[in-house]
């Protein structure tokens, strides 16, 4: 069983795009007091900060596409490599493509390492649509609602600092749809890529946050 500062837990998170990846990685993070690595996360950094890697992830992202290995792999190598994860790491959105998932096991062999789990979060793409496209983000604090399930007071407006919400790009209708069918050319193979391995494990991802949370704990063996 798992315990928080343990440490030790190499954790890979897969899922179709809005099945909560990110959500879970969080609180598993908090949980074990390791770090929650989103590639999407220092894309969108970069993006904001208008740096070179910024402008070619945005080029691939709001068109729905995934960014080149070589650029994604640079990032995470010299990430896993920081000292916050010496004793374990959760990577949410990465690797997405079977090369991605060879140069992953080849670079932590050469620091004598290996991932533990493979955590898979199962969606259905009509549920997925459903979530992307009504997620909105305040434009000024990046505080985040959805038009269903977690409206704001006043429609259109951040609860929290009253600046205007509005819809990424990344998830408007047409990019969610692009990224779903990304999704099962090129990231679902990855699920018998792990189960060959025998390190996938395979979690419901509908329903309530808390309810998947307690059954990722329950599959991780993680006290909740």
């Amino acid at each position: 069983m798992f315990e928080k500062g343990a440490g030790g837990m190499r954790l890979i998170i897969l899922g179709i795009p809005g099945a909560g990846k990110g959500t879970q990685a969080d609180r598993i993070s908090q949980r074990l007091g390791i770090p929650h690595i989103s590639t999407g996360d220092i894309f969108r950094q970069n993006i904001n900060q208008g740096t070179e890697l910024g402008k070619i992830a945005k080029e691939y992202m709001d068109n729905g596409k995934l960014v080149p290995d070589d650029v994604t792999i640079g990032i995470v190598a010299n990430r896993i490599e920081e000292k916050d994860c010496k004793d374990g790491f959760i990577f949410d959105g990465f690797p997405r493509t079977i090369p991605q998932a060879e140069a992953l096991a080849k670079k932590l062999t050469d620091m004598g390492l290996n991932i533990d789990t493979v955590l898979n979060i199962e969606l259905a793409d009509e549920k997925v649509l459903e979530r992307m496209t009504g997620r909105r983000v305040c434009n000024k604090c990046k505080a985040t609602y959805h038009i269903k399930y977690n409206p704001p007071k006043m429609e259109g407006v951040c609860d929290l600092c009253r600046d205007s919400l509005v819809q990424r790009n990344d998830d408007k209708e047409e990019t969610v749809l692009k990224r779903i069918e990304v999704y099962h050319m090129q990231t679902e193979p990855l699920i018998s890529f792990y189960k060959e391995r025998n390190l996938l494990r395979e979690v419901e991802g509908k329903g309530e946050v808390d309810s998947v949370t307690r059954k990722i704990f329950e599959v991780l063996e993680v006290e909740i």
